[in-house]
């Protein structure tokens, strides 16, 4: 079992600035990637950015140039910078973990850019 607790989140402007974070407990051993995906009201979730356990990203067409994912592995920890953020990044977002098996999910944190 791997548990995720989220952080970060809150109300931004549009082109400022916000860091999410992930912190994970349990059995981390067994973690093969950890991403950030978001659910907009009415839309289904998406992934925003992964980044795997040999260091590989990818990201959204939408965030990429603005969002950078990364990793803390000293504190078992995943970041999503957040810059330049837009309306339409409006969401709460969930941190995952999958290990080849099992997706795991953190509780949500909501994240919204105002105009």
């Amino acid at each position: 079992q791997v548990q995720l607790v989220e952080s970060g989140g809150g109300l931004v402007q549009a082109g400022g600035s916000l860091r999410l974070a992930c912190a994970a407990s349990g059995s981390i051993f067994s973690i093969n990637a950890m991403g950030w995906y978001r659910q907009a009201p009415g839309k289904q979730r998406e992934l925003v950015a992964r980044i795997t356990s040999s260091g590989s990203t990818n990201y959204a067409d939408s965030v990429k140039g603005r969002f950078t994912i990364s990793r803390d592995n000293a504190k078992n920890t995943v970041y999503l910078q957040m810059n330049d953020p837009k309306p339409e990044d409006t969401a709460v977002y969930y941190c995952n973990a999958y290990d080849l098996v099992h997706n795991y999910w953190g509780q949500g944190t909501q994240v919204t850019v105002s105009s």
